[in-house]
């Protein structure tokens, strides 16, 4: 029998999701194949992100702002179907929901093996948007209500290390094979082997039912983002738009400014230590509530690690910096994903969810977009000591506002 999850709750208490039932384990079966889902999710993304700036640039001969373009298309759709995917996870059966989705992110894979153009892989690569965002929210929504309610913020810190793992392995793999095989088509059908995987995960998680009561709710604004999280979300995106202007544009700034032909997929192996070792030693200060202090040091690290990559031109300093911006974004991210969650009812989990995605989609398209201009007319290197300058306000604004109004708004 599928949970109903158009019933909503009498009391926002009470979590319908919740698993305890006297079993408290972290690693059970459903959070595994989530968690699975949502690596061969990542990875699938992971390994287009790099290849297809390099490629439209080489073999199709698309300018700089062109590019961006064709990055940016794909936020774009992406930061416009959140706020309607945390609606539809809060309104209607989170695993039917999730298989739909997920099944249209992966049949779009299927077009980048046949575009030759640039206009074929720009309509391909937005309208995916569509169907990543909508999957990445329905996907950690059921990974969060199939955790223990008391090993929830653990849980969320684990679960992003699939995404590091991806992240690890994606564009390495990726360029590897960009660079020795000379089938484009073979090497666009990588990510599409792991979406098909990750979609056979997700049939196989197994929701349990909820006797539930149903309760109206009317119709506004805050059904489709948390609106008591937009302080939380304009600090975020600040950082949103560094880090997806550095993991767009890395391969193109090592090789045609820096010299670098095989260096950005080391980087991307480093960075993804920096991230998973955060989120295994940080993860016990969440478990103690530490949640704001996570955010404050992660920031910290990855304005160090931008001065690294930006200002001190070294081979060494440009792997150090890797390392260090990986640990502050995996040191910052669940907590601040965790801080979403808790300003929240349980009832609005989903929505609270996509907010904290909506909030970095919104950075990062704009990063990814605003990057492609810029380095037009200036360079890479000019847009990297932006992104330092913007996670520097961005940090100074969670300091001084951000973290109190968490601190006086929070439910949990």
């Amino acid at each position: 029998m599928e949970m109903d999850d158009n019933k909503k709750l009498a009391s926002d208490d009470f979590d319908p999701y919740a698993i305890d039932n006297g079993d408290t384990r972290l690693w059970n079966r459903n959070y595994i194949l989530v968690m699975t889902a949502n690596f061969l999710l990542f990875f699938s993304l992971y390994c287009l992100m790099p290849i297809l700036p390099i490629y439209l640039s080489e073999q199709l001969h698309a300018g700089r702002d062109i590019i961006g373009k064709v990055m940016g298309g794909f936020i774009v759709t992406g930061l416009m179907v959140r706020p309607f995917s945390g609606f539809l996870v809060d309104s209607f059966p989170r695993k039917k929901v999730l298989m739909v989705c997920y099944l249209v992110f992966m049949l779009f894979n299927f077009g980048y093996i046949f575009a030759s153009t640039v206009l074929a892989f720009a309509l391909i690569r937005t309208l995916q948007g569509f169907a990543f965002g909508s999957t990445s929210v329905s996907n950690s929504t059921v990974a969060i209500d199939v955790l223990p309610s008391c090993r929830r913020n653990e849980g969320i810190g684990y679960y992003g290390i699939s995404n590091n793992l991806a992240m690890a392995v994606g564009p390495s793999v990726a360029l590897f094979l960009y660079h020795h095989i000379p089938n484009i088509q073979i090497v666009f059908s990588v990510p599409l082997l792991s979406a098909m995987l990750g979609f056979a995960c997700v049939l196989a998680v197994k929701n349990r039912p909820r006797a539930l009561v149903k309760v109206q709710t009317p119709m506004s604004l805050d059904r489709f983002f948390l609106v008591k999280s937009v302080p939380e979300g304009l600090t975020l995106t600040t950082f949103a738009f560094a880090s997806a202007t550095l993991t767009t544009y890395l391969a193109i700034y090592s090789t045609q400014e820096l010299g670098l032909y095989s260096g950005s997929g080391i980087y991307f192996l480093v960075m993804a230590s920096g991230l998973i070792m955060s989120r295994v030693f940080t993860n016990k200060w969440v478990r103690r509530g530490f949640i704001v202090e996570n955010v404050k040091a992660g920031m910290l690290l990855v304005i160090a690690g931008f001065f690294l990559f930006v200002g001190i031109q070294s081979l060494a300093a440009y792997y150090i910096s890797a390392f260090v911006i990986g640990l502050g974004y995996g040191t910052m991210c669940p907590s601040y994903q965790s801080m979403f969650i808790n300003l929240a009812p349980n009832s609005r989990r989903g929505t609270a969810n996509s907010s904290y995605l909506t909030s970095w989609d919104v950075g990062a398209g704009i990063g990814i977009f605003s990057a492609g201009y810029i380095a037009e007319g200036t360079s890479y290197h000019t847009v990297y000591w932006l992104c330092l300058g913007l996670c520097v306000v961005g940090a100074a604004v969670y300091f001084l506002f951000t973290s109190k109004h968490y601190a006086r708004l929070k439910i949990r």
